[in-house]
């Protein structure tokens, strides 16, 4: 069975290189400042640090005055897991950078997060909808969607 990781770990090995990336954490997550998480996500991946090298999932929740993106990792090779996240504030042109040059598993995962929730994943080579068609208004899982 897979561990969760001892989250003082996963701090050490981002803070290591990027100082001043780490917003908070609890017992099971870390949260990132947005502009490190790319960074971060490489930090982690690197088979010679914590090798996650495995991308599980990419979701968004909408708290209405923030969105939140968690990212679940996994080491096939050392068998554990572990869970960052991003808060990303405004209802306006809310975007990451995109990860799917770190893990490849990102691309549809990224399009269902634009397509339902709107949040812009730059970089992403073919950020459109996924699920509903071009054309659809707005993004339907967000709290202050009214629809048609």
């Amino acid at each position: 069975m897979t561990e969760i990781l001892d989250i003082s770990k996963i701090i050490n090995a981002i803070t290591k290189e990027l100082p001043d990336s780490v917003i908070k954490s609890d017992d099971k997550s870390v949260w990132i400042r947005p502009d490190d998480i790319k960074k971060a996500c490489a930090i982690l991946k690197n088979p010679k640090g914590l090798d996650f090298s495995f991308l599980t999932s990419i979701s968004a929740v909408d708290y209405i005055e923030y969105f939140e993106i968690v990212y679940h990792l996994t080491s096939m090779r050392q068998n554990y897991s572990g869970i960052i996240k991003v808060k990303c504030y405004g209802r306006n042109n809310v975007n990451l950078p995109s990860v799917i040059d770190i893990w490849k598993t990102a691309d549809l995962q990224e399009r269902e997060i634009w397509d339902l929730m709107g949040i812009q994943f730059e970089g992403h080579p073919n950020l459109k909808r996924i699920l509903l068609w071009e054309g659809f208004d707005g993004h339907p899982l967000r709290k202050d969607y009214l629809g048609n």
